[in-house]
């Protein structure tokens, strides 16, 4: 190879085992000794391997919290979202994955293992290595793996041999791609398939990603279903209704609406109860329960409540969250990572920004409005009446709190918005 090359998966997959193996540790070997490896890793290697040496992962010892115990597991397993998947994930990858020597594992959007199937052998030789249902395996723990690397980009990645960051998983390889919420963009795990790392494949990648996608897609016919049959309840319902009012799901998805604009979702309180409630949509409402979600009575007549306090949450490395407060009391949104991007922007940008200005800062292009216009029409349906527009911006009399990580370059790493970059990397 030419100095300074760098490795892609293609080049990789078309070396002999052994060899390949051999110069990702000497690759490895470089950049831990703070030299610049003449052949440089693939690019989402290079960048996990950057967190783990910021964060301080032992290279060569492999330090986690212990293992959920067996009732810690199953309440997790009960509450996934990808629970209603979980067939499908078997029907697509178990039996392949036995077949080549691999195993099938999903984690939830923590990195803790919560299934794991495949070929005896390789289950025997996971649990010597602590991959184990219940383990957590997050890249901040473990280091750069095919379950913890997809939930910080959540992106597909596929790791091979020496490119994992601790010492003890070089005889692996391994693919994992997120699966996220299809309605919002919100995380819920990883699928991942791992053997020892002579079956690596290139196409593995490939047909993990699919299997992803295809998740997702049935959550996504999962959800219409649902609102469907809540649509069918409410619609007699509804029909009887003079004012404003509403039929959403139990995350606050919108099913049909009477007497006011289709909104397709809103922000629900965690502890809505019957009765009378505050949404920062809609302002004095009254819920009443209905079979798979709710009732929505908007009181027109109530004095309105604003909000004063928006507090942003970007701190965590996966999770990012608003929560705003008010008179009325609290609510919080777990946000998409589109959504974060924004959000940040604006906290920056108090006086306010174009959506030609968001377009150059998210994209570096500042004719992509329609995408951005697309994006605040729906943070805006959860903001309520918090942002204003021509230019996009906060209200000035609302507080705007923003929390961010400890290391100004763990700042959203999945994103590549050049204003975001920037924001990891500021001048003098």
């Amino acid at each position: 190879m030419n100095e300074d090359s760098t490795l892609d998966l293609a080049r990789l997959s078309a070396m002999d085992v052994t060899f390949a193996s051999r110069l990702l540790k000497g690759v490895r070997a470089a950049t831990l000794s703070g030299r610049r490896p003449q052949v440089m890793p693939r690019p989402e290697i290079g960048e996990s391997w950057e967190r783990m040496l910021r964060g301080g992962v032992d290279p060569d010892r492999d330090v986690r919290s212990g293992l959920l115990s067996v009732d810690e597991v199953e309440e997790r397993r009960q509450s996934s979202p990808l629970l209603p998947v979980l067939p499908m994930l078997r029907e697509a990858l178990v039996s392949v994955a036995e077949a080549a020597q691999h195993i099938m594992v999903i984690s939830d959007a923590d990195g803790r293992i919560l299934w794991r199937e495949g070929h005896p052998g390789v289950l025997r030789r996971g649990d010597r290595l602590g991959f184990e249902v219940g383990a957590l395996w997050a890249e901040d723990v473990v280091g750069t793996n095919g379950v913890g690397t997809p939930l910080v980009t959540r992106r597909p990645v596929q790791v091979f041999s020496a490119e994992h960051f601790v010492r003890s998983h070089h005889a692996w390889t391994c693919a994992g791609a997120p699966i996220t919420d299809p309605r919002d963009g919100r995380l819920l795990g990883v699928v991942d398939v791992s053997g020892p790392l002579e079956t690596m494949h290139p196409a593995t990648l490939s047909w993990v990603k699919s299997v992803a996608l295809l998740a997702e897609a049935r959550l996504r016919e999962r959800h219409v279903g649902g609102l469907e049959r809540l649509r069918a309840v409410a619609a007699p319902v509804l029909a009887r209704i003079g004012g404003r009012a509403l039929a959403v799901d139990r995350h606050g998805w919108t099913a049909a609406v009477t007497g006011m604009p289709l909104l397709d979702r809103v922000a629900l309180p965690k502890s809505l109860a019957e009765g009378s409630c505050w949404l920062p949509s809609l302002g004095a409402c009254k819920a009443t329960p209905l079979p798979g979600g709710w009732l929505i009575l908007v009181d027109d007549a109530a004095e309105p409540l604003t909000a004063t306090h928006v507090r942003l949450d970007l701190s965590r490395p996966r999770r990012w969250s608003v929560e705003v407060s008010g008179p009325a009391g609290s609510w919080t949104h777990e946000l998409s990572p589109r959504h974060a991007e924004l959000l940040f922007l604006l906290a920056r940008h108090r006086e306010g920004r174009s959506a030609a200005g968001l377009a150059e800062d998210l994209f570096g292009d500042p004719a992509r409005t329609v995408t951005v216009r697309a994006e605040m029409s729906r943070v805006r349906r959860y903001l309520g009446g918090l942002l204003a527009h021509r230019p996009y911006r906060f209200l000035e009399d609302t507080e705007v709190e923003v929390h961010l990580p400890d290391d100004p370059l763990a700042l959203l790493p999945h994103s590549t918005a050049p204003a975001v970059h920037s924001a990891r990397t500021p001048g003098p």
